[in-house]
């Protein structure tokens, strides 16, 4: 059962891996509320106390996975079990990312999206590669910020709510912030997605290996070649938009800085 979202809506799942040929990226992000949150009043309060408990409880069960089943507090259900799997992370945080994108509120937007951008960034290396939800995820953090750094959605030209005028949601000092996560992100992925041993078991995305002489004790995995490729452009692809935009907004900073030197 979904948990009840601020606003009355319920969260969006992650979208499908794209095909290999599509050129853009596309994401089943929620469409935003037509203006942002007024600063201060109950409903930004009402978000943003939702989204730093759904984030504390995704930390906390990330947490948990390396603590002994004894040490659960009785009567935790779910909530006091640790993850085992990242595709449950990324459902988890997905749900905040279209809470965050719905608000259209982009004071709440960048903080918080850098916060589980780096959040991915920490907890991926501790569970085995989910490819499927981790792109997933990736996909629609690379759509919101790459928006959110030219004021617009990327896919559909809509300008953003509260971004009319501004142009761009970022700060210069958030460019560079939102470029060192992007980055960091980026070689945790091609080492996660590229090291031996076991990968979630994700429908098509995995093929099982028992048949091919395992000793059939665990949920040991691996791509063939096909999907292998996949994934290696899946990897490529991480926060490509993000990147693009935030290169040809630092690069117009620093023309315009050493323009103004020379004046």
């Amino acid at each position: 059962m979904s948990t009840p979202l601020p606003g009355g809506f319920l969260p969006t799942p992650l979208s499908p891996t794209p095909s290999i040929s599509s050129p853009h990226t596309y994401t089943n992000l929620p469409h935003p509320r037509p203006r942002p949150l007024r600063p201060g009043s109950g409903r930004e309060e009402t978000t943003r106390r939702w989204v730093e408990n759904a984030l504390l409880k995704v930390s906390r069960r990330y947490v948990k996975k390396f603590q002994p089943v004894e040490m659960r507090g009785p009567g935790e259900g779910e909530e006091g079990k640790g993850y085992e799997r990242m595709g449950d992370v990324c459902r988890d945080l997905g749900e905040v990312v279209d809470v965050l994108w719905r608000s259209g509120t982009p004071s709440l937007q960048i903080p918080y999206l850098f916060n589980i951008a780096l959040a991915v960034s920490t907890y991926l290396p501790a569970f085995p590669a989910a490819p499927g939800a981790t792109f997933g995820l990736l996909r629609k953090m690379d759509h919101a910020l790459a928006s959110l750094l030219v004021g617009k959605d990327v896919a559909s030209g809509e300008a953003l709510p509260g971004l009319e005028e501004e142009g761009s949601g970022m700060s210069r000092t958030d460019m560079v912030r939102c470029k060192s996560i992007v980055e960091q992100t980026r070689v945790v992925v091609v080492e996660v997605m590229g090291r031996e041993g076991e990968v979630e078991d994700e429908g098509s995305m995995a093929t099982e290996t028992e048949d091919e002489g395992t000793d059939g004790g665990g949920a040991q995995m691996d791509w063939d070649e096909d999907e292998s490729d996949l994934h290696n452009m899946d990897v490529a692809k991480v926060y490509e938009n993000t990147i693009v935009r935030l290169d040809e907004a630092l690069n117009r900073g620093t023309a315009y800085d050493v323009g103004a030197s020379s004046g």
